[in-house]
C-alpha cells in the first residue's frame, strides 16, 4: 500500500512538472475543413500568435470530412497533454444536433479553452443572377420548389442548417448541395453549378468586392458593420438570425495548468490589435471566452440546433 501511495504521488508530481514545462515540443492545431476557408484562415492566424506566445512551432493540419467530425474525432482520442488541439466551429454543435451518434461526446470528450471569433454568414449569388434582393431569391424559390440550390461545406454543417433555416423561415424548398469545404462552394456558385452561396465572409467577401458575387443578406439580426451596405436577412424575414463562432479546445482531461497557459495565450491574442485587424479583414469579430463559458455555449447551441433540425424535418443521420 505504501509503495502504491508513493508511486501515485510521484506520478502526480511528474505530471505537474511536465505541465509546468509546457510546451516542450511542437503543437498540432487540427481543423476539419478545406484549405482557404474560414476555419483554415483563422487557424493559421491563431497558430502564428500561439507560436510567438508559447515559443514552440504550432502546425496547422487539415483532417477534413463529415462537417468537422473527422477532425473532432481525431482530437477527442488524442493524448490529453496539450500538444493536439482542435479549432472547433459552430458546426461542432450542428453535428451534434443532426447526428444520432458521433464517434465522441461533443461536450464530455473535449476541454474547451476559448472562443476566438464570432460572425454571421453571408447569403450571396453570382453577379449575373436575376435575384437582386433576398426577397427576389425567395420569390424564385417559391415559384419553383427545389429549383433554387444552395451550397454548404458539408451535410450537418452550420452553413447547411443556415440554408435550411432560411428556407423554412421563408416557407420555401431549396435544394442543398454539399461540398467538402474551403473554396469549393464559392467556385460552384461562380461556375453556375449552384445558385446560392451560404458561407462566411472569409469566403464570400473577396468575390463580393471583386463584383463576381452579389451579397443579398447577412444572417445577423442587424447589418454587419464589417460588410457595409449588405442588409440583414431579418429585414426580409423577421426572426431569421444566425451567428457562428470558432474556438480552441483540447481533449478532455488535459491538465489544468496546460489549459490555463493556453487560455492566457489566447486571451492575449484576442486583445492584440494585429490579430483584431486581421480577423476584421475577413469579416469576423474577435471574441474570447473562459473555458466554462465556452462549454456552456456549446451545450446551449446543441439544444438550439436540435430545435432547428426538428422544425426543418431534417432526418438525423
Amino acid at each position: 500500500m505504501y509503495d502504491r501511495i508513493i508511486g501515485a504521488t510521484l506520478a502526480v508530481a511528474m505530471a505537474g512538472a511536465a505541465s509546468a514545462a509546457y510546451p516542450e515540443r511542437p503543437i498540432q492545431l487540427i481543423h476539419g475543413f478545406g484549405a482557404g476557408g474560414n476555419a483554415d484562415t483563422v487557424s493559421r492566424l491563431v497558430a502564428r500568435h500561439l507560436q510567438a506566445a508559447l515559443g514552440q512551432p504550432v502546425v496547422v493540419e487539415i483532417k477534413s470530412g463529415a462537417g468537422g467530425v473527422v477532425a473532432s474525432s481525431y482530437v477527442a482520442k488524442a493524448e490529453p497533454d496539450g500538444y493536439t488541439l482542435v479549432m472547433l466551429t459552430g458546426g461542432h454543435t450542428v453535428s451534434a444536433a443532426v447526428n444520432k451518434t458521433l464517434p465522441y461526446d461533443p461536450v464530455a470528450d473535449f476541454q474547451p479553452i476559448s472562443t476566438v471569433t464570432a460572425f454571421p454568414f453571408v447569403v450571396s449569388v453570382k453577379a449575373d443572377n436575376p435575384a437582386r434582393t433576398l426577397a427576389d431569391l425567395i420569390a424564385a424559390a417559391r415559384a419553383k420548389p427545389d429549383g433554387v440550390s444552395f451550397s454548404s461545406v458539408g451535410v450537418g454543417t452550420t452553413q447547411h442548417l443556415t440554408g435550411e433555416l432560411l428556407a423554412t423561415t421563408a416557407g420555401v424548398k431549396m435544394l442543398h448541395v454539399p461540398y467538402r469545404g474551403g473554396a469549393a462552394p464559392v467556385q460552384a456558385v461562380l461556375s453556375g453549378d449552384v445558385d446560392v452561396l451560404v458561407d462566411t465572409a472569409t469566403v464570400a467577401a473577396p468575390q463580393i468586392k471583386a463584383g463576381t458575387l452579389r451579397a443579398l443578406a447577412v444572417t445577423s439580426s442587424k447589418p454587419w458593420p464589417l460588410l457595409p451596405g449588405v442588409p440583414a436577412g431579418a429585414d426580409t424575414l423577421p426572426g431569421f438570425e444566425v451567428y457562428s463562432w470558432l474556438g480552441i479546445a483540447a481533449p478532455a482531461k488535459t491538465p489544468g495548468p496546460v489549459v490555463e497557459r493556453l487560455h492566457a495565450a489566447l486571451a492575449a491574442m484576442v486583445g492584440d490589435p494585429a490579430f483584431r485587424k486581421a480577423v476584421n479583414q475577413i469579416g469576423s469579430e474577435p471574441s474570447g471566452s473562459s473555458p466554462d463559458r465556452m462549454r456552456t455555449m456549446i451545450e446551449s447551441e446543441i439544444a438550439r440546433w436540435k430545435k432547428v433540425v426538428d422544425r426543418a424535418n431534417i432526418a438525423a443521420n
